[in-house]
């Protein structure tokens, strides 16, 4: 497509951001300036309890390319990113963190590539500056499970950082489960995709919304979301329980036939016995964590509700209201 009759819709969720936002628009919109296209950014304020919202109102009355999106309550930032996803109007749309992690002057690039062909172009690390090696060693290891374990190979070092042309929107917004893995969702739709490589930058201002309790809750949603293999482990390593309990079991039976009964031993048979208890209790976790993802989707409810919508000036943008 012909950059200069293309529409670009940029998705910024935001949470507790208000730090940042100026300075993240500023370079944003520098970037815009120099693009030969029309745009519209669109601020989705995921609940936010800070200034955040004001803030974003602010920079729509100084720019009509901003479009303010108020969600009713913090409902996450996969949930955040589908309802900017949902009210994009561009011929392509992408999806930037407000951090400046994910640096704007990339932008250009990825249109570049988008423009020869790809549905999906996505902004893949080098480095990781400002990251714990802690933090760094976990992400690593996940995509690589991730690669491994699932039907769906989910690139590596990369986040959401990325392009998706209309069609590939289009397919994303079909897409209504309640536990959304984002990273996943973009790639299971498949179509063209490639990456371009960047080096992550330190947050600008303020600090992560993501401790490591969420990082793993997060990270058993992609894991669940996108494979069974938990669920075919656990049968496995149940079966092998029960071969070695039986085994285990023939062996005391053919002892004491032969050499007679011997004193119990209270230490082999706690042993045994919670070794087993832990793999049951392993299973039927690994069981409840399918069951309440289950349980979720059946309701069946909204994935969100928008308490005010304020499409950007120059752009003509679906009507407010509220979208599942």
């Amino acid at each position: 497509m012909n950059l200069a009759s293309a529409r670009i819709s940029i998705i910024v969720p935001a949470y507790n951001e208000a730090e940042v936002l100026e300075a993240f628009h500023r370079r944003l919109g520098a970037v815009l300036d120099t693009l030969n296209c029309s745009a519209e950014v669109i601020y989705v304020n995921d609940g936010s309890t800070d200034a955040t919202l004001q803030a974003i109102e602010g920079l729509a009355a100084q720019d009509a390319r901003v479009a303010l999106m108020d969600l009713s309550r913090n409902f996450g930032k996969e949930i955040a990113l589908t309802a900017g996803l949902d009210h994009a109007e561009g011929d392509a749309a992408i999806v930037i963190d407000v951090d400046l992690q994910d640096p704007p002057e990339l932008i250009p690039e990825l249109l570049r590539v988008w423009q020869q062909g790809y549905d999906v172009v996505y902004a893949q690390r080098t480095g990781r500056a400002g990251e714990s090696w802690l933090k760094k060693f976990t992400a690593t290891q996940f995509y690589r499970i991730m690669q491994r374990v699932g039907r769906t190979p989910v690139p590596r070092d990369t986040g959401d950082f990325r392009l998706l042309s209309r069609r590939a929107v289009l397919a994303v917004r079909q897409l209504r489960e309640q536990n959304r893995f984002m990273k996943g969702l973009f790639a299971w739709i498949g179509y063209p995709q490639q990456s371009v490589p960047y080096e992550r930058h330190p947050r600008h201002a303020g600090s992560t919304k993501w401790n490591y309790w969420k990082l793993w809750n997060f990270a058993l949603d992609g894991i669940t979301a996108f494979t069974t293999i938990p669920l075919r482990f656990a049968t496995y390593i149940g079966s092998f329980t029960a071969l070695g309990a039986f085994l285990y079991g023939l062996f005391i039976i053919l002892k004491t036939l032969y050499f007679g009964v011997d004193v119990p031993g209270y230490a082999s048979l706690m042993v045994v016995i919670l070794f087993i208890g832990g793999i049951q209790l392993t299973a039927l976790g690994i069981m409840g964590e399918y069951l309440g993802r289950t349980f979720n989707e059946v309701k069946n409810r909204p994935l969100y509700f928008v308490q005010r919508y304020a499409p950007a000036a120059q752009h003509d943008a679906p009507p407010a209201g509220d979208h599942d």
